[in-house]
């Protein structure tokens, strides 16, 4: 008898877990895995995001043929995208770490300086932020009076070649606070004994820190490698608004690119089939960092 009741509860209490979890559900499937089994079969058709469904006529691997071999603007979005995240990750990463060190402390107005720092990555991937930056960035902006002021040669940042990537990395960089603070999370779990004892040993700050900070913090490295890799591959506001892919579509990122397909050209079967492409990439760089892992992510309570 009690056996029966237990699974008559039981059976009750699936049901009302997934009385509440049915509008995730609905919403997960109306607007995640719907669309992407959509964009899957246009990537295998030619469709334009102006007909209707029944127009999208099957032409089979050709999307991904005219991809590779007969678009010289998909390679140059390739290589902006891939210019940007070698260069604004690391940088923005180091960056992050540094600022975390420096707040791991216990000083009086650590806390405003905190706020203070996270609050670029808060607004920094909004409109407003990006039109901002764009005026710093322009002729008369910002930063060209400030190094007229030095007596430097001023330049056309956003028109230069050269340069106008090196302003969207300056953004990226500016844009911190989120990494930093999942840094200094990471700092305050290592044990200060580890630094006592090594203090004691004679170890300078820089032995403290390759010895100490980087094998124990190697996890949220990680974390953080991982999480930044794939929102920069994923770039978009920034360029869109700031540069439009210009000048000689040194900024025309990939998910930028896609977007012109999408929207602007209307080839949405060709749109779709660059952004599955551009999953597999994803994947690819995903899967290489978690191999490498083992090599260079220390795991506290792992077994030898």
């Amino acid at each position: 008898m009690a056996s029966s009741i237990r699974k008559k509860n039981f059976k009750q209490n699936n049901w009302m877990g997934y009385f509440f979890i049915g509008p995730w559900l609905l919403a997960f499937l109306a607007f995640t895995l719907l669309p992407m089994a959509a964009s899957l079969y246009f990537a295998f058709n030619d469709y334009s995001s102006l007909d209707s469904l029944d127009k999208a006529r099957w032409i089979g691997l050709q999307n991904f043929e005219r991809m590779f071999f007969n678009d010289n603007k998909y390679w140059k979005s390739v290589g902006a995208t891939l210019y940007y995240v070698i260069f604004a990750i690391p940088l923005r990463l180091t960056m992050a770490l540094g600022l975390a060190m420096l707040l791991n402390t216990g000083r009086n107005g650590v806390s405003f300086y905190r706020a203070a720092f996270y609050a670029p990555s808060i607004v920094g991937g909004s409109i407003a932020v990006a039109v901002m930056w764009r005026q710093v960035f322009g002729t008369e902006g910002l930063f060209n009076a400030a190094i007229r002021l030095l007596g430097l040669p001023t330049r056309t940042w956003l028109g230069d070649p050269d340069y106008a990537i090196w302003t969207l990395i300056a953004l990226a960089v500016w844009q911190f606070g989120s990494p930093m603070l999942i840094f200094l999370a990471g700092l305050k779990q290592i044990p200060t004994e580890f630094y006592e004892a090594a203090s004691i040993d004679g170890a300078n700050g820089v032995r403290k820190f390759i010895s100490i900070t980087l094998p124990l913090l190697s996890p949220v490295i990680f974390f953080n490698l991982i999480m930044q890799m794939i929102s920069g591959l994923m770039v978009f506001t920034q360029a869109f608004i700031i540069t439009g892919g210009a000048p000689l579509d040194t900024t025309l990122f990939y998910a930028l690119y896609i977007y012109r397909r999408a929207f602007e050209n209307f080839q949405m079967g060709y749109a779709s089939a660059m952004a599955w492409v551009l999953l597999i990439i994803i994947a690819v760089f995903a899967t290489i960092v978690f191999k490498t892992s083992n090599q260079w992510v220390y795991y506290e309570s792992k077994e030898e």
